[in-house]
């Protein structure tokens, strides 16, 4: 099928057949696991060719493995990108991308809410190598404008924020890079490529972590990066270089879990809608950011922006004591980090996720000591409310 008939399928056929490869030698309908570190070669000349670049035939799994290209593959079409890569995670893939689009004395504008490590490889390593940051309340297209410096060279977005819930206008912020070399990288894990494709929106790169809706089982951590050819193929050199590959059994079940994205995401997002309704209406809570919910100051820009509008959210309650004794008393929910599982996940960011940042900076971002975030599982919504209301009410 070619790359124009197969742009005209369904969305969801596409998640199921992109990347999907039957074994040519048993006709294997499942990919195998490529479990080996290098690949033998039929003779000296092809050994030297493959290396040379003239055969494109597997040499060494960190150079490349069956596995993670067909991962690869698959993301970077259903972000309707035109190359991606695999890494062994999240923070690889960021950390790699920056790398790749960083040098000393470059400048980036970042959204003033990120997930901690981020924030952290920013204001930290970065920092160390001569690359500032300037922190802005991405949600504010001209703050972001007035920000821009004559040595940026990234601006980073996470849309949603993590866990604000902050909406970044992507198109409005790529235009503002039309005719610099300024690239914009958006964090698209919190969506996922079924409920929003940045690239389509203007973004140069998109990247998840893979760990969360993609795998959706919580059983694997990976990374993907996914964006035009001229950024990702330079981009593989600094993998190359760097080494934080994916391995070929993540890969694997990464194909696997992706396969269920669509029915996953869809039940994530009815159930995160009902659950957001349902705490906006609570007495113990003081507030909910959910981009579904109208109340939500971005919530037309939901709507334009992304096809859905996931599985989490966050909401606030009136003390640390309140929080702690809520995630003390839920039964169903499993009190732990990372988002995008099957099951309900419940943490609190300025303890866990977010306790990196300093206080100061993390309350200006909205991440208050009163704030909890909470990843909808796909169980029946009438138990997650029943959970969260008692816990609660304890």
């Amino acid at each position: 099928m070619s790359k124009h008939d197969f742009n005209k399928l369904g969305y969801s056929t596409r998640i199921v057949h992109a990347g999907h490869k039957v074994d040519p030698s048993t006709g294997s309908h499942n990919m195998p696991i490529y479990q080996t570190s290098t690949f033998v070669f039929e003779d000296a000349d092809q050994g030297a060719a493959r290396f040379g670049g003239t055969d494109p035939g597997y040499k060494y799994s960190r150079l490349g493995n069956p596995n993670t290209d067909a991962l690869a593959e698959k993301v970077a079409a259903l972000e309707n990108a035109e190359m991606g890569l695999c890494f062994g995670s999240g923070m690889a893939a960021i950390s790699t991308v920056m790398f790749h689009l960083l040098q000393s004395g470059d400048h980036i504008v970042a959204a003033d809410a990120l997930y901690g490590a981020t924030f952290a490889l920013f204001d930290k390593t970065f920092k160390k190598y001569g690359v500032e940051t300037s922190w802005v309340d991405t949600s504010d297209v001209e703050k972001v404008k007035a920000a821009i410096q004559p040595n940026t060279k990234v601006i980073y977005l996470e849309t949603p924020a993590n866990p604000t819930m902050k909406m970044a206008d992507i198109q409005a912020i790529s235009e503002l890079t039309k005719g610099t070399d300024i690239k914009v990288v958006v964090d698209n894990t919190f969506m996922s490529p079924y409920f929003q494709r940045p690239i389509d929106l203007g973004a140069h790169v998109s990247i998840h972590s893979a760990t969360k809706y993609l795998g959706g089982h919580g059983d694997v951590v990976g990374g993907i990066a996914v964006g035009y050819a001229d950024i990702m193929k330079p981009l593989f050199g600094t993998l190359k270089e760097h080494g934080p590959i994916m391995g070929p059994f993540d890969a694997f079940l990464l194909n696997r879990g992706i396969s269920t994205l669509a029915v996953r995401m869809e039940q994530h997002n009815k159930n995160a809608l009902a659950v957001a309704k349902f705490l906006e209406n609570h007495p113990e809570v003081v507030e909910v950011y959910y981009p579904g919910l109208e109340s939500h100051p971005q919530h037309d820009l939901a709507r334009k922006q992304m096809s859905g509008f996931g599985g989490t959210m966050s909401f606030v309650v009136k003390s640390f004591e309140k929080g702690k004794s809520v995630m003390n008393n839920v039964k169903l929910a499993h009190l732990a980090v990372s988002l995008g599982d099957v099951h309900t996940l419940i943490q609190h960011p300025a303890s866990m996720t977010h306790a990196i940042m300093p206080k100061p900076e993390r309350e200006a971002a909205g991440v208050t000591d009163g704030l909890i975030r909470l990843s909808v599982g796909i169980e029946n919504v009438e138990d997650i409310i029943a959970d969260l209301d008692q816990a609660l009410r304890a």
